[in-house]
């Protein structure tokens, strides 16, 4: 590649920095009320800080037990430290100057930025090798034209997924970097660092992983490029396990980095190396050496991994029936409605479109085979769509590289006709077509059905119990165990002092069937639950999410009977403030 010869394009790194700089402003404005009340919309973020409390509260580097839910014994958590990291540092940095309140609430805010930074950067990198130097601007801006990827690197959005989602984007552009070695370390790094935040995004890491052996099949002078990515793999993994793994996952777990995807990780790593290593001319030769040494690679993962061959959370059945199936993000995205799935939608098809034109644009070119892991990534995520809706995000994030390409083919057609008229129109509709914008836009300026009184009441309570005003008064008693809905847990522990029996996490899957049993259940079950993990008060959420399924599923079990005003004698109501939205029993002694 040339060097650009104008000052845009040869200062892209400094213009996308900027570009992040002013998203990051202007989230930071639009969250602000959010981020003042502490208002982190999720369970994972709100266990998130939990955990980087207790850290700096002094609890071990490798112990990542909660020991504020599933008491006594704690609830057993999959993550890593890495992703504490970065919250950690701004409220140590910011606690002598501000004061631990407001340094928690800078570093909620401040903290999803981060990997924002890195994956527009990322995008900018690779649209500027895959389309043209020029076109990196798109690479950067596209990403935030995808609601469910911008989502994910929010303010208050702490958990794992936008670093997850910043490493997908680092090993977009290590595919598109024509400098093989270079490019396969960036590859390899950040899979493996991706690998230690979670698995989320295995399947495509693997496929990236996939296509990099091929590109060596078609061509002996990628050998460099192959090597360089799984030597960095395997060291990766290492450096990651040794240093991120807890206690917990350095058993044969299947859904996090443990032994089992460690060994993946080194033995892909070796065999990638071994045949880098060999001098093989014929194009057919090295195919089957790749595909002997896929054979082998998943040989071994049968014969020694046997048990991690299905679903990653290996849940029961029953915790499968009760809790599992009835999680909205796990459904396949058709079953959303269309006020989901078009918008959702949208970005992903363009950036599938422009990927195969460039595909077959460059077929005779260098460039083709940089396009090959963009455009087959984006066509996978768009099939993970029919298995999961929490695919969306990342089916954003992998549409931006063909989307681009797309609206530089698209502009330089309107732009040079001599009437103002269809250059500025023509401009501003290929922008919003390419973007994905205008499918929103349509969806939201048709007006939706009337909202039934139910949802409206269930929207009401999802908005009003987990906020701070309504968890004062519950901060203000004795410090205790708690039983309460599992969504409602990690708020629960990361906004006050008190303890919770389950949070939505499938490690846990014995506390989340107990607080299950205990709502759908008679009032004898809820006392033994209680009994067993130590709790005294049960707090309930007249008509959150979760309580909904409780009220149809379980007509006589003990939220049903509360809701009717049928209190079992073991219990007493706690006087709440007059408007709470929340109702607290004690246990009678």
């Amino acid at each position: 590649m040339n060097p650009p010869a104008d000052p845009f394009t040869r200062r892209w790194g400094w213009w996308t920095a900027t570009l992040w700089l002013l998203a990051a402003i202007a989230l930071i404005v639009v969250k602000w009320s959010a981020i003042r009340w502490f208002a982190l919309g999720d369970t994972d973020d709100s266990l998130r800080i939990a955990e980087v409390n207790s850290w700096l509260g002094g609890q071990g580097w490798y112990d990542l037990r909660q020991y504020r839910l599933d008491p006594p014994g704690g609830a057993n958590i999959h993550w890593s430290r890495l992703v504490d990291l970065p919250i950690a540092g701004i409220i140590l940095a910011l606690k002598p100057l501000l004061g631990f309140a407001v340094a928690e609430k800078a570093a909620v805010a401040v903290a999803p930025l981060l990997p924002l930074g890195v994956a527009m950067g990322s995008l900018a990198l690779a649209v500027r090798r895959l389309v043209a130097p020029a076109a990196f601007a798109l690479g950067a801006l596209l990403l935030l034209c995808g609601q469910s990827a911008l989502f994910m690197f929010m303010p208050l959005r702490i958990d794992h997924h936008g670093w997850q989602l910043a490493m997908l984007a680092l090993a977009v552009a290590g595919s598109a970097d024509p400098k093989g070695a270079r490019g396969g370390a960036t590859l390899g790094i950040a899979t493996a660092l991706s690998l230690t935040i979670g698995l989320e995004m295995l399947p495509y890491l693997a496929l990236a992983g996939g296509v990099t052996a091929l590109r060596w099949v078609a061509d002996r002078g990628e050998r460099a490029r192959m090597a360089a990515y799984a030597a960095t793999l395997a060291a990766g993994a290492a450096a990651g396990y040794v240093i991120f793994a807890s206690y917990a996952n350095r058993a044969p777990v299947c859904d996090a980095l443990s032994p089992v995807w460690l060994s993946v990780c080194l033995g892909a790593g070796g065999l990638l190396v071994a045949l880098a290593a060999l001098r093989v001319e014929r194009w057919w030769l090295r195919l089957l050496l790749a595909g002997v040494a896929g054979a082998v690679l998943a040989g071994g993962f049968v014969h020694f991994w046997p048990d991690c061959l299905g679903r990653p959370e290996r849940v029961s059945p029953e915790l499968d029936q009760l809790w599992l199936s009835h999680v909205r993000e796990a459904k396949p995205i058709y079953s959303h409605g269309w006020r989901v799935y078009l918008p959702t939608l949208a970005l992903p098809l363009a950036g599938v479109v422009g990927a195969l034109a460039m595909l077959w644009r460059t077929r005779r070119t260098p460039t083709f085979a940089g396009w090959v892991t963009p455009a087959l990534l984006a066509v996978s995520a768009c099939l993970m769509l029919l298995w999961q809706a929490r695919a969306g995000p990342a089916a954003q994030l992998l549409g931006v590289p063909g989307a681009a390409a797309l609206g530089w083919m698209l502009l330089p057609r309107v732009t040079r006709d001599r009437r103002t008229a269809v250059r500025l129109g023509g401009t501003v509709a290929a922008l919003l077509l390419v973007s994905g914008v205008a499918v929103p836009l349509i969806v939201n300026a048709i007006p939706p059905a009337k909202e039934a009184r139910g949802r409206k009441a269930v929207a009401l309570a999802n908005r009003r119990c987990p906020t701070l005003p309504a968890l004062a008064p519950i901060a203000k008693l004795p410090a205790a165990t708690i039983l309460t809905f599992v969504d409602f847990g990690p708020r629960l522990i990361a906004t006050t002092h008190h303890s919770a029996i389950a949070g939505p996490y499938h490690r846990n899957g014995a506390a989340i069937l107990d607080v299950q049993h205990a709502f759908r259940g008679p009032p004898e079950v809820a006392r033994d639950v209680m009994r067993r993990h130590g709790a005294t008060l049960l707090l309930i959420c007249p008509g959150m999410s979760e309580s909904t399924i409780y009220a149809s599923e379980a007509k006589r079990g003990l939220y049903a009977q509360l809701m009717r005003g049928r209190v079992p004698a073991w219990l007493t109501p706690v006087p709440l403030p007059k408007g709470s939205p929340l109702r607290l029993w004690r246990v009678v002694p």
